[in-house]
C-alpha cells in the first residue's frame, strides 16, 4: 500500500522545470533509493515530499496532499536529513539532537526526561554517545552529518527523507549507519534516500527510482533497475553489472561515454 504517491508532479525553481510531471508510489515500509546524474532532480523531489517548495500535480501523503498538511503536523510524520546544514549559532550536540523533539511540543512544554533518554539513544545508535557537550562546529563533516542523523532519529517519524545520508561517512559509518537504517525499514517505517553510490542503493534498498533530466528512466528492484544498458544512457557510462552469489550487485566501471 502506497504512503506517497505522485502523480504528473512538476517543479519549477526559479522558472526554471526541475521536476517534469513524474508519476510514482512509495510502499509503506519500504526503502526506496533515488538514484540519478548530477542535477537530474533528487534532491528537488526529497524537497518537495517534505513540504519544503511548492510544485503542481498531485503529490499525496497518505490520502492527503503534501501542501495542505501544516509544517508542525507534517513533521511528526515526515522526517527530512538533507545532505548539508547551515547553523546560525553554535549548539551543543545534545542541544541540537534535542531539537528533533520540537514537532512533539507546544510553545509552553519543556523538555522531560523522556526526550533526554531519546537523544542519548539516537547519539548511540550513530556512534556519537560521547559527544553530547561537545560544541557542533568544534566536529568533522562526518560527524555533523551522524549529529543531524541523530536529530532526524529523535523525531520519531515514521517516514524519513535521506539526502546523500552517507555524505563525509568514512566506510565503516556508511554500512553502519545504512544497516540501521534497514533495521527501520524492517522494523515498519518507511525510508526514501538519495543516492549517488549505486552499489550502496541496491544493497540496501527494496526499490529504485532512476531520475534523469527531472524525468525518470527506470523504476523497480535493483536487480531489474541497474544494467549496462542503464548505466550507459543515463550515467554515460561503460560498465558492467554483476550479482554476486549473495545476491548483491557489484558494478564495474569502464570507462565514460563521451
Amino acid at each position: 500500500m502506497p504512503v506517497i504517491t505522485a502523480s504528473r508532479l512538476h517543479v519549477s525553481l526559479s522558472g526554471e522545470p526541475i521536476i517534469k510531471d513524474v508519476s510514482f508510489q512509495i510502499g509503506r515500509g519500504s526503502f526506496t533509493g533515488i538514484i540519478g546524474p548530477n542535477g537530474s532532480g533528487k534532491t528537488t523531489v526529497l524537497r518537495a515530499m517534505a513540504g519544503l517548495i511548492p510544485f503542481s500535480g498531485s503529490l499525496m501523503l497518505e490520502e492527503r496532499s503534501v501542501s495542505a498538511w501544516s509544517p508542525r503536523r507534517l513533521a511528526t510524520r515526515l522526517a527530512f536529513v538533507r545532505q548539508s546544514h547551515l547553523i546560525p549559532f553554535d549548539f551543543k550536540v545534545e542541544e541540537l539532537v534535542l531539537l528533533g523533539r520540537s514537532p512533539h511540543k507546544n510553545l509552553l512544554s519543556s523538555y522531560n526526561h523522556a526526550d533526554f533518554e531519546l537523544v542519548g539513544s539516537a547519539l548511540r545508535l550513530v556512534d556519537m554517545a560521547g559527544f553530547s557537550s561537545r560544541s557542533f562546529a568544534s566536529l568533522s563533516g562526518g560527524e555533523q552529518q551522524r549529529v543531524f542523523l541523530a536529530q532526524a532519529l529523535v523525531q520519531e517519524a515514521d517516514i524519513l527523507l535521506l539526502d546523500e545520508p552517507t555524505t563525509y561517512l568514512d566506510v565503516h559509518h556508511q554500512y553502519e549507519f545504512l544497516q540501521h537504517v534497514r533495521s527501520l525499514v524492517d522494523g515498519g517505517i518507511t525510508v526514501v534516500g538519495a543516492f549517488h553510490d549505486l552499489e550502496l542503493a541496491a544493497r540496501f534498498c527494496d526499490h529504485l527510482i532512476v531520475f534523469s533530466g527531472g524525468q525518470i528512466s527506470a523504476d523497480g528492484p535493483p536487480g531489474a533497475v541497474l544494467d549496462a544498458n542503464l548505466l550507459a544512457r543515463v550515467f554515460r557510462m561503460n560498465a558492467q553489472v554483476h550479482q554476486t552469489p549473495e545476491g548483491s550487485l557489484r558494478i564495474h566501471y569502464e570507462t565514460p561515454l563521451t
